[in-house]
């Protein structure tokens, strides 16, 4: 799978922001082709660290597209993007 196509949460249990983010973004496979890779951030304590309590973060590679609320308007522009290339 292209890189562009795996579109990265950073999530910790029990978030319900984080839960809500990913319940939309489940929406968006049903137009786009895309994986969603789910990553606790207090299992790694650098990431713990790095996102605090900074989540739900929503990332692809090492960009970030938006941060606690899923940004509709970000995450279109990253699909035209990635149909572009």
């Amino acid at each position: 799978m292209n890189p562009l196509s795996i579109l990265t949460v950073y999530t910790r249990i029990g978030c319900h922001l984080c839960e809500k983010m990913i319940q939309e973004l489940e929406v968006y496979q049903q137009q786009h082709v895309f994986s969603i890779n789910i990553v606790d951030v207090d299992m790694t304590p650098a990431l713990k660290q790095q996102y605090g309590e900074h989540v739900p973060v929503l990332a692809v590679g090492e960009k970030e597209i938006c941060h606690f609320f899923l940004n509709h308007e970000h995450l279109l522009t990253h699909f035209r993007s990635t149909e572009l290339t």
